[in-house]
């Protein structure tokens, strides 16, 4: 599928002024892009956002065209300003202007130095969605500690719940700290925009990576805030094991309907009246017990496609371990349109992912390609949208508060 070609455009006549970098920020504006809305992405000149230079090179005579950049940043027009250029706070103001929505995920009280945080724009745009998206959040002892994932992945207490015993805790491969508070940042938004569109009234949104992972766990919080243990890993009821030479997983926790499947299949009806697996509690407890059992019975299948299909006839959770390229592959995902192609000038198309949903049974994919050069919008951003002369602009550009790229 073409991106653009069928795309719902819910957020049609929105525009987003985006001063996000890296991954938190960046996928909640392309979330909100892929819906329609103008997002306008503010670079710094030259070196543009940070993923610019990260692999897959897709220009093998430059170094800032990376897939990474171009997935998070489809459907994007580029705007080269230097915020720490005096001249640059009043075209950003200006900017902020037409904004229904300003986005920024720079470390708390950065924009304000710039001239640029909510109570400034507001004074312009009374009723703008200024969201603000960082580590810890904008109040606190801990609001002002730089945050990366994998930093505030340890600070979570989900880095301590993964440990297997006393070996010490794996950085997490996914960046789940960004992609969950781009998300909670993209529903706040839209939220706000509808009380907006009722109330006339605009929302300042402080989205903390930290608050999202928390609120992303699901046993142990719920417990010690209420005086109880920490459950931590590995998780029971869940297991990885190799038949034929292949990895598969499965289930065996989350409804109590798995139980009694369990027991049938294994063929052992003594284990339902077995003590130590009497209760979903007795049976974490004595999971290790209970993982021989199931591992005795995998052991049986000489591959793992057989032992997937007495799982999945027995209505017990299970799944072959995907390779990457296999999930790009799959034909499940290609049903779904779950890969889309944007336009690149030089690789010709570049496949992304699409927004995770439908929309009126259409797959939501980006509305054009991603900026290929820092700052290739420039131009006709502060000509078409704000009015300014071509005078103005060239003396903008030479002062340099402002640069132009190339065009594709």
């Amino acid at each position: 599928m073409t991106a653009g070609a069928t795309a719902p455009t819910l957020l049609g006549g929105i525009t987003v002024l985006d001063f996000t970098r890296v991954l938190a920020g960046p996928y909640c504006t392309r979330l909100l892009a892929d819906l329609g809305a103008r997002v306008i992405k503010i670079e710094r000149p030259a070196v543009g956002d940070d993923t610019r230079v990260a692999p897959l090179q897709l220009d093998p005579d430059r170094g800032d065209q990376s897939t990474y950049f171009v997935r998070v940043n489809a459907g994007k027009r580029s705007v080269a300003l230097d915020l720490g250029h005096p001249e640059a706070r009043g075209v950003a103001l200006d900017l902020a202007r037409v904004a229904d929505v300003v986005v920024e995920n720079f470390l708390p009280g950065t924009m304000a130095r710039f001239g640029l945080d909510y109570s400034t724009v507001a004074a312009v745009r009374p009723d703008v969605v200024y969201c603000s998206i960082s580590g810890y959040g904008q109040t606190g002892p801990w609001r002002d500690r730089p945050a990366f994932a994998h930093v505030v992945h340890a600070m979570s207490g989900l880095m301590h719940l993964e440990r297997d015993g006393d070996l010490p805790p794996r950085p997490l491969y996914l960046q789940a700290a960004d992609v969950l508070a781009g998300t909670h940042a993209f529903g706040a938004i839209l939220a706000a925009l509808v009380r907006r569109n009722a109330s006339g009234g605009g929302a300042y949104l402080d989205v903390s990576m930290l608050q999202a992972l928390v609120g992303a766990e699901d046993i142990t919080y719920g417990s010690v805030l209420n005086g109880g243990p920490e459950i931590s890993g590995p998780r029971s009821g869940m297991l990885a094991h190799r038949v034929g030479g292949r990895l598969i997983v499965m289930q065996t926790v989350g409804t109590h309907d798995l139980w009694p499947r369990l027991v049938a299949l294994l063929g052992e009806p003594e284990l339902a009246t077995d003590p130590r697996f009497a209760t979903p509690l007795d049976r974490r407890r004595n999971w290790g017990a209970l993982r021989e059992r199931i591992v005795a019975w995998l052991d049986r299948f000489d591959e793992a496609d057989a032992a997937l299909a007495a799982l999945t006839g027995a209505r017990l959770p299970c799944a072959p371990v995907l390779s990457p390229g296999e999930v790009a592959a799959s034909p499940h995902l290609a049903a779904r349109q779950a890969f889309p192609a944007v336009g690149h000038p030089v690789a010709g198309a570049v496949r992304v992912t699409a927004s995770p949903y439908h929309v009126d049974g259409i797959p939501v994919v980006p509305q054009g390609p991603a900026p290929w050069r820092v700052g290739q919008d420039t131009r006709d951003v502060l000509d078409s949208v704000l009015g300014y002369p071509p005078e103005r602009i060239d003396a903008l550009v030479v002062g340099g508060a402002v640069a132009e790229g190339d065009k594709p």
